[in-house]
């Protein structure tokens, strides 16, 4: 008796309840639709401007064209990067000292861009907006000029179509640095680097994860007003720089053709 009394007696614990695992990894948004589609389209564009300029001739017109579509494509960039989503904007990933010493010691936990990529990043967009602006004002001898070749003296087209073609060498360069990173990446660090920019989606480690508030507000910027602003500006850019509105340029020179129509000659 005395012994089941002890037993009743005897403080009772709740029964614990069973805990629960939580994956390692978890999967999140990272780079939105509208960076997506300027990335792939940049290296479309890029493409045919390094194919087109080597073959010449007959490409040119296409080169110029492709060239048109870079600056377009880079100054959307531009905008985007002030007004787009979290990742896509610049202060989120601008390689600061600080943010270069936490990386190059192994500290650094951010999502999208790391450093050394975001220097990367800087450096092509950079590149792209030299090589495309000297192109609008060079000239190769033969049967192509660059739209805006007429606003400037011969000696001064001459020196920035030489910067072209050096600009050219050096954008191949980059690019083949920019591709050998991706495949380090793939075949060393197992972080597929490519997949994202397809989807949008990235796996990352849960201590590496935005909180969901932030994920949440990050998602509602960049929405359809700052991608038409965006998209708006860079055509306006790509307009003014085209030429179509210099005297002489067959838009301003289809005005008086199409209001003499008609009218005799006499």
């Amino acid at each position: 008796m005395k012994a089941q009394a002890i037993l009743d007696n005897a403080p009772r614990h709740a029964t614990a309840a069973p805990s629960v695992s939580l994956p390692a990894r978890v999967r999140i948004r990272l780079w939105d639709l509208p960076l997506r589609l300027f990335h792939w389209l940049l290296v479309l564009a890029v493409a045919v401007a390094l194919i087109t300029g080597q073959l010449g001739g007959a490409w040119m017109e296409l080169h110029g064209k492709a060239g048109l579509s870079i600056i377009g494509l880079v100054v959307f960039r531009l905008v985007w990067g002030v007004i787009g989503s979290a990742h896509a904007r610049f202060l989120s990933f601008l390689p600061t000292p600080s943010r270069l010493k936490a990386y190059l010691t192994r500290r650094w936990r951010g999502v999208g861009h790391n450093p050394l990529g975001a220097l990367s990043v800087i450096a092509l967009l950079g590149l792209l907006a030299a090589q495309a602006t000297t192109g609008l004002f060079s000239n190769d001898d033969i049967a192509f000029s660059g739209p805006l070749f007429a606003l400037v003296d011969e000696a001064l087209a001459g020196r920035l179509t030489s910067l072209h073609k050096q600009f050219a060498n050096v954008l191949w360069g980059l690019l083949a640095l920019h591709v050998a990173a991706i495949a380090f990446y793939a075949a060393f660090k197992r972080d597929n680097l490519v997949k994202p920019m397809v989807t949008g989606w990235k796996e990352v480690e849960r201590h590496q994860a935005p909180p969901a508030d932030h994920q949440n507000a990050s998602g509602r910027k960049g929405g359809a007003i700052a991608f038409v602003v965006a998209l708006a500006v860079a055509v306006a850019v790509v307009y003014g720089v085209s030429g179509a509105a210099l005297p002489g340029s067959p838009a301003a020179a289809a005005e008086p053709a199409t209001a003499t129509q008609g009218k005799p000659g006499w």
